[in-house]
């Protein structure tokens, strides 16, 4: 039986070509009008995921 991806981790993480897994920050969706400017462009980068997740999200992304 083929393993089902999990929809919700699907739209979370996306692996690079280099196969690190990356998220979105947090602290992006409001509040940002009294951050700098230098702040608010740093959390707009993806993040990679820790050590101790990579397995986990490997569970639930089983293709990718």
């Amino acid at each position: 039986m083929k393993q089902k991806t999990k929809k919700a981790a699907k739209k979370r993480f996306h692996v690079s070509p280099s196969g690190k897994v990356r998220r979105r920050r947090t602290h992006q969706a409001h509040f940002n009008a009294r951050a700098t400017g230098n702040e608010t462009r740093h959390k707009h980068k993806d993040e990679q995921i820790a050590d101790s997740d990579k397995g986990r999200v490997a569970r639930l992304l089983p293709y990718s």
